[in-house]
């Protein structure tokens, strides 16, 4: 009587597990769908709805209907993703400015991500008028918004505790009426009890022809860290090269000696302008510099990257 050897069994049970683990695993990725890979991936498509979104509340600079649906708008989908919101409220110069702060837990913040909110009340850069109209702020406030908000759909919960996204307002208006520019990130700045590791500010980087420069003012090493991540991606809209000293949001940090970084991409042809539209943008863009942020913050935790 012939029996068949023992390996030759124990082998056919390994090969047909292996096959039914594979063909559980292929299933699976079959029925994937896009909310598992927004877990792992920035969604240029889903932060340009983003600028629409803001868009279509009209002008949002301080007392304007606009800047009232924006707060709720912004706090709304913070909360969707997870995060909790604080506002921080200050009166000055006839306004109330709103600062909004994304957190995850009680942990002081490591990584400060931030964005200005709000607009320009008036196109300046244009002549007779035109001059006088409302800036619609698509690239120049909404673009960094929709970073902000997509990075909060994305940022794993893991790598978040010690991270937060602060929407800043009352950046764009000075020398309207007499008013200082920056001033709710320099309000919020002067109320910071802890000192961040680093402050990532990202400012006008929705232009569908993108190309950020290193600003002059920010700090070599993180920049150089951020521009370096944005090459190992295959992201060239990040040019390795100095070109602007700017007044802006990462300004009262670099004062207060904290490392900070702005991310900005000022040869925008429609700055403080009524062309600053929708069309000007663009999701590539969006996803260029939002899925840098998030393999760097990642990198900065020590976390896997996507």
């Amino acid at each position: 009587m012939t029996t068949r050897p023992e390996i030759h069994y124990r082998s056919w049970i390994g090969i047909t597990v292996a096959l039914l683990t594979l063909a559980g695993a292929l299933l699976l990725i079959a029925h994937r769908g896009p909310e598992d890979d927004a877990l792992n991936h920035f969604q240029g498509q889903r932060a340009y709805q983003d600028i629409a979104k803001q868009l279509a509340f009209g002008p949002r600079f301080p007392g304007s209907d606009g800047h009232a649906q924006v707060i709720d708008y912004i706090h709304n989908q913070i909360r969707q993703a997870g995060w909790e919101t604080h506002l921080q409220a200050v009166d000055q110069e006839g306004d109330t400015i709103t600062n909004i702060v994304a957190t995850r837990g009680d942990a002081d913040p490591e990584i400060i991500l931030a964005a200005h909110y709000d607009t320009r009340k008036f196109a300046d850069q244009m002549a007779g008028t035109d001059g006088l109209l409302p800036v619609p702020g698509a690239n120049d406030g909404a673009s960094g918004v929709a970073v902000l908000l997509e990075l909060a759909r994305t940022i794993p919960e893991d790598a978040s505790d010690n991270v937060w996204l602060v929407f800043f307002d009352a950046e764009d208006g000075g020398g309207i009426d007499g008013a200082e520019w920056i001033r709710g990130s320099t309000a919020f700045a002067a109320s910071l009890q802890h000192s961040p590791r680093a402050v990532i500010v990202v400012d006008m980087i929705g232009d569908a022809d993108l190309n950020i420069f290193m600003e002059q003012n920010s700090d070599p090493t993180l920049t150089r860290a951020i521009w370096d991540q944005a090459a190992r991606l295959g992201y060239h809209q990040f040019i390795p090269e100095e070109k602007y000293s700017m007044l802006d949001d990462h300004t009262p940090f670099v004062r207060a000696g904290i490392p900070s970084v702005l991310i900005i991409d000022f040869d925008y042809p429609y700055w403080h302008t009524t062309g600053d539209t929708l069309e000007k943008t663009s999701a590539d863009s969006l996803e260029a510099v939002g899925q840098t942020l998030l393999a760097w913050i990642l990198a900065m935790q020590g976390a896997p990257q996507p």
